[in-house]
């Protein structure tokens, strides 16, 4: 009886340990499949772009999560919805909804997307200004890369009480833009795009240039208007502290400054290759031929050659100037309007002699 017992007991001991490894076995296996799972959900590749290996998707200013969702539907290729959703779930991404300009990869996981959009992580947007003309063109260039559209920006630029608060009026608002190269969050507000320019405005009127200013008698929007003169009337850097000091001879003499550039301006042709004697006829606050003093704002954006060469204009006596008949680029000077005429006609000759009219 004695040894049936325990032939019994080492049966059920032997079941027991069976029973043991098997449950052991099937919880490993479901922990496998769950962790699997788990894995493929968070960690797996969730997006295809097709043709490319990065690609920009932009999320509005108010925007909800079933707007994100629609967003990588569009621009990418979300190959598991379900997936994405649980894993936002999960992160609380659903809740942390940040607008901007984000770059996605090929092969990205649902965490990578989700920690790069739930922190906000966007690639700035880098914009370079020069040549600028108008505000009207500034406009149009801004709103077509950041979420604030032009007809935001112009008006700030346009708006008299706006600008009033900064020192700046409607037309001369153009006298804020430095050239330079601006980096911006795509979600930018009017409002913050107009307050990074006068920051990078602040930082470029340093102290030394301020003083040069007041020196020469010149507010720092005076100095940037007739800077824009000069920006267009050369190109030659070398040549630039001579005319402005054309300029400013004829502004301490009380005499109009009568810059071809400005009735380009007051046209609003900027096309023009031959100023007419037409165009001194506009009656425009632009025009000086027709009005004494500086026009009342910049007639483009000037680069940062033409603001110094007017801080440090070259002292002279020259009073006149005209292109040179060689189409060089340079100028030739006068100090008297008898021998200015001459330098014109030999220019206007040579305009005839090549065909240009217009």
């Amino acid at each position: 009886m004695a040894k049936k017992k325990k032939s019994s007991s080492k049966k059920t001991s032997s079941s027991l340990k069976k029973f043991i490894i098997a449950f052991v076995g099937v919880v490993l296996f479901a922990g496998l499949i769950t962790a699997y799972t788990f894995y493929t959900k968070v960690f797996s590749p969730n997006i295809l772009i097709s043709g490319k290996s990065t690609k920009f998707i932009y999320i509005p200013t108010g925007s909800k999560f079933n707007d994100v969702l629609n967003i990588l539907h569009k621009d990418c290729q979300l190959k598991n919805s379900a997936s994405f959703e649980w894993v936002a779930q999960q992160m609380n991404y659903v809740n942390n909804i940040k607008p901007g300009k984000y770059q996605i990869k090929s092969g990205m996981s649902n965490k990578q997307i989700i920690d790069m959009l739930r922190s906000g992580n966007q690639t700035p947007v880098r914009l370079t200004f020069s040549n600028l003309r108008t505000v009207e063109q500034l406009a149009g260039i801004v709103g077509g890369k950041i979420e604030a559209d032009s007809a935001e920006i112009l008006f700030l630029f346009k708006d008299e009480a706006y600008q009033a608060n900064y020192g700046f009026t409607g037309m001369n608002s153009l006298a804020l833009m430095i050239p330079n190269t601006y980096e911006f969050y795509w979600n930018c507000s009017a409002e913050q795009f107009y307050e990074k320019i006068l920051s990078e405005n602040k930082k470029f009127w340093s102290a030394d240039r301020i003083a040069k200013a007041k020196a020469n008698g010149m507010t720092l929007t005076e100095v940037s208007t007739l800077a824009s003169i000069v920006e267009q009337e050369t190109r030659k850097v070398d040549e630039k502290p001579i005319v402005a000091g054309v300029y400013i001879n004829r502004l301490k003499k009380g005499w109009k400054l009568e810059a071809d550039p400005t009735l380009v301006y007051a046209l609003g042709d900027f096309t023009v290759r031959r100023v007419l004697n037409e165009y001194k006829n506009i009656n425009s606050p632009y025009n000086t031929y027709m009005y004494t003093g500086l026009p009342p704002g910049p007639i483009c954006m000037p680069s940062i050659s033409s603001i110094d060469a007017v801080l440090n204009y070259t002292h002279h006596d020259f009073l006149f100037f005209c292109a040179r008949e060689d189409f060089s680029g340079y100028h030739a000077f006068a100090r008297t309007y008898e021998l200015h005429m001459q330098n014109a006609r030999r220019f206007q000759k040579e305009l005839n002699k090549r065909g240009i009219k217009f």
